[in-house]
């Protein structure tokens, strides 16, 4: 059992904190800026709340965030109320935001100066995923201070994999963005060709997700999907967020993203159709 705090209680960060507690067996003090959020947790999950990410942090052996963007991330890192001023040295904060390369790499530097380790961890697999106890978790950071934290990360996570140097995590779940962005378009175009030529959905999808065009979003979105339903997973305006960061490392970096730069501009339409909170299947109501 581990001392940890966990900061930031939205449909991720929620559940993530709750497998921490009541899988994982761990003392958990959450943080949320809604403080009613804090107390609702502890209710259900029989933790501590703490009013500041300061106080959450202070005597933990492992603090965990996960918020909405950068900003957000700075905000309950740094500042006199802020997690890295109430963390011990030898104590490891773990960031499961989605956030860009530079911040992980700015806020490791922040860390290491008061002898705090630091793992950019984003993560992949959504709610669902959360809720289930079943995420995919992308490291950033060094091996020793990945190693003590593995183990705890394991609570919620069906894999996890160290993948380089600080920042590296994040660059991880860029390219899984890039690669969701297409595939969800690719599927778009195909149930609304489908539907145009005048075939069942169902028997096409049935048939072919047994082949090569298989994927997760074929799986779990197809039907919704071609029914106009999007209630269900990460919302527009996150995406469009998740591929504003890939795209700007894609300026600096030199790498070509003609795709998820079209589809960021797709994911616009949709937005300005009313669908800011539709989730990322609802690329084809634009085709509609």
């Amino acid at each position: 059992m581990a001392r940890v705090a966990f900061l930031g209680l939205g449909v991720m960060g929620s559940p993530m904190a709750g497998h921490l507690k009541n899988k994982g067996g761990h003392e958990v003090t959450v943080y949320n800026r809604t403080g009613a959020k804090a107390e609702a947790w502890v209710v259900q999950n029989k933790g501590f709340a703490a009013t500041t990410p300061r106080e959450a942090a202070t005597g933990q052996e492992f603090v965990f965030a996960c918020v909405g963007n950068d900003d957000d991330l700075r905000q309950v890192t740094l500042g006199p109320n802020g997690a890295f001023a109430g963390m011990a040295r030898g104590s490891i904060f773990v960031d499961h935001t989605t956030a860009s390369a530079d911040v992980a790499r700015e806020l490791h530097a922040a860390a290491e100066n008061l002898g705090i380790g630091f793992i950019d961890a984003p993560v992949s697999g959504g709610q669902a995923g959360a809720e289930n106890g079943v995420l995919t978790v992308m490291c950033g950071g060094d091996p020793a201070t990945y190693a003590k934290a593995d183990p705890v990360i394991a609570a919620y996570a069906r894999a996890c994999r160290l993948m380089g140097p600080i920042g590296s995590g994040q660059l991880a779940k860029m390219v899984n963005q890039i690669c969701i962005a297409g595939l969800v378009q690719g599927l778009a175009e195909g149930i609304h060709f489908a539907k145009t030529a005048g075939l069942d959905v169902n028997a096409v999808i049935e048939t072919i997700s047994k082949g090569a065009a298989q994927s997760w979003q074929m799986e779990n979105r197809y039907k919704t999907m071609d029914a106009g339903q999007f209630e269900f997973g990460f919302a527009v305006d996150w995406m469009r967020k998740d591929l504003s960061i890939c795209l700007a490392e894609a300026r600096r970096n030199g790498a070509q993203l003609p795709v998820a730069a079209l589809v960021d501009q797709f994911y616009a339409e949709v937005q300005k159709m009313g669908g800011a909170r539709w989730d990322t299947s609802s690329l084809i109501a634009r085709l509609k």
